[in-house]
């Protein structure tokens, strides 16, 4: 699937779900009624196949992170070769990749805006420029924000809408000298929104 170009909160509405694609500054029930599919009736009059169910989890998944289909059936592939939970371990290397860690630092105020940094050169890691969005940040990785921007307008707006926002346990941030790392490794219940991951799994083992 190509890129979505369009309003972001028909996403949003498409999946009955905040995708988190805005930057949090205005309710999003307050900007649409998320309830409630774009252009037709409301959502709770639609019954859904399974399959319909399972397609719907992983769109909503795929595009609270920003993902193309081929990458994300790549992260399935790999998630399931790894030893546990293969549901879990999809998870996890999601919320490992740079742009979600920077979303989750605090840093930018969405993934997208986080593709940019990254894609930019504004993001360091280990005092080296990593330019690639889906780098797999590991746990004695630094990550901090190149010195030439740390007065960046999207970065300081960022650090402010990031007060609104649930902070994570698992990632250790100073705002102060835009720097952190992962304390430890993302665990299922760190991951707050709503999102049955197993429907993925039963729609790619089919």
């Amino acid at each position: 699937m190509a890129k979505f170009l369009g309003p972001k909160l028909k996403l949003s509405r498409r999946e009955n779900f905040d995708l988190y694609l805005k930057s949090g500054i205005k309710d999003i029930n307050l900007k649409c009624n998320i309830k409630k599919l774009p252009g037709q009736v409301n959502l709770n009059k639609i019954r859904l196949s399974d399959y319909a169910l399972q397609l719907r989890e992983k769109q909503k998944v795929r595009r609270i992170y920003g993902i193309l289909e081929k990458q994300f059936k790549n992260y399935y592939k790999k998630a399931n070769r790894l030893k546990g939970s293969t549901s879990i371990n999809l998870l996890q290397l999601l919320e490992l990749r740079l742009d979600n860690i920077i979303y989750r630092m605090g840093f930018s105020s969405t993934r997208s805006e986080a593709k940019q940094l990254i894609s930019h050169k504004l993001i360091l890691i280990n005092n080296k420029i990593v330019n690639i969005p889906s780098y797999k940040v590991l746990l004695n990785d630094i990550i901090k924000v190149n010195n030439k921007f740390i007065n960046h307008n999207i970065i300081n707006f960022a650090i402010k809408m990031f007060k609104k926002r649930d902070k994570p346990n698992w990632l250790n941030v100073d705002h102060n000298i835009l720097q952190g790392y992962l304390l430890r490794l993302p665990k299922r219940s760190d991951i707050y929104f709503n999102i049955n991951e197993q429907l993925i799994i039963e729609l790619y083992s089919k």
